[in-house]
């Protein structure tokens, strides 16, 4: 599993040598986020194009096993990008601040009188 890392630290959607994750540390505003953002665009594209192309694939009847075994490894690199965006994305989004409920104390106890 990819751990995230506190301090704003972005995930980046491609590997380092041995496969270790990369990471930027920045505003998310720079020229290497930018093309960041534009893999991760290409990917999710590829991602919906397989995804088509695997519904043909699964309605021919006439489809070896050779070919479903190729479309299957490229499913496999297409998840594995596909789920490398979703934790980037996840670790980005704002942690939400807890709300108290109107007529409930500090401790999310109803009020006197309520």
């Amino acid at each position: 599993m990819i751990s995230e890392t506190a301090g704003g630290a972005r995930l980046l959607p491609w590997t380092g040598t041995d496969d270790k994750p990369c990471y930027l540390i920045g505003d998310g505003t720079g020229y290497l986020s930018r093309v960041a953002d534009n893999i991760e665009s290409v990917q999710l594209g590829m991602a919906a194009e397989l995804l088509d192309h695997a519904a043909d694939m699964l309605a021919d009847g006439k489809v070896t096993t050779p070919q479903l075994r190729y479309l299957a490894a490229r499913m496999a690199e297409s998840l594995r990008d596909v789920h490398r965006i979703a934790l980037s994305l996840g670790a980005r989004l704002p942690v939400p601040v807890a709300s108290v409920p109107d007529g409930a104390g500090e401790r999310g106890e109803p009020s006197p009188g309520a």
